[in-house]
């Protein structure tokens, strides 16, 4: 069970002698079972990302926990339960790495035998839809549904319990985030790993999730199954709503 109890962070305004602090999440909670799919929604600036970060263990909360199996996702008894795939795919894997190094990056720290590696990484990109050729290809040498297949190969490759998914389909053409989204429904159904899906596209979120929690000023403004979207009691969860329902 993914637990967030609480949750309050804050940040330091710019500025040597600034001492005010800019609230991005305000008393955070919520739960995920073992397997589900949670899509966090929200406009720019609703603290969706930075509640991904928290998840991730990459940032402390001010004040509250996010628990894994009542283990914070910061200790390092969580690493390697929770992987992450974000936005940015051109910067989420180093220029100089081929497409085998970035695969093999998390690997190098997992109980996999070395001889077992190569053919863990030929695994992994078939389940994503690439031929073994691309072992040897570099970055710029990729589309960016490839690199970002690379990306979800990478996330999966160390079988994670949770993947945290920060705007990851939104950079992409409408047809190649079609065939990335159904890729992930697949994923899923194989290997039983929870998502949390956090984006500003709403339609995404619908065709991915189980769940939708809908974020406005760093706070929840309502949770409800994607079956009962049109149930939306909150008048910012309907106007956000209102273009897939």
């Amino acid at each position: 069970m993914l637990v967030v109890d609480s949750v309050d962070k804050s940040y330091r305004r710019q500025g040597w002698l600034m001492k005010e602090r800019h609230q991005v999440l305000r008393g955070i909670s919520f739960e995920c079972k073992e397997g589900s799919c949670l899509g966090i929604i929200g406009e720019s600036g609703s603290g969706k990302s930075t509640l991904g970060r928290l998840l991730l263990g990459l940032e402390k909360a001010d004040r509250g926990m996010v628990l894994l199996d009542g283990v914070p996702t910061a200790d390092r008894r969580s690493r390697g339960s929770i992987s992450a795939v974000f936005q940015d795919y051109a910067s989420s894997i180093n220029p100089f790495f081929t497409v085998e190094d970035a695969i093999l990056e998390p690997l190098w720290m997992t109980k996999v035998p070395r001889h077992e590696l190569r053919r863990k990484v030929d695994e992994l990109l078939l389940q994503v839809g690439l031929p073994n050729s691309y072992r040897a290809k570099f970055p710029h040498e990729l589309s960016g549904g490839e690199a970002q297949r690379v990306c979800i190969a990478r996330a999966i490759a160390t079988e994670p319990r949770w993947i945290v998914f920060d705007e990851a389909v939104n950079a992409l053409d409408a047809s190649v985030q079609l065939q990335v989204l159904e890729l992930l429904k697949v994923l899923r159904n194989e290997h039983g790993t929870g998502y949390i899906f956090i984006t500003h596209d709403i339609q995404a979120a619908t065709y991915l999730c189980d769940d939708v929690m809908i974020v406005r000023a760093g706070r929840i403004e309502e949770r409800l199954p994607v079956s009962r979207l049109a149930h939306a009691q909150s008048e910012y969860a309907k106007k956000l709503l209102r273009m897939v329902i």
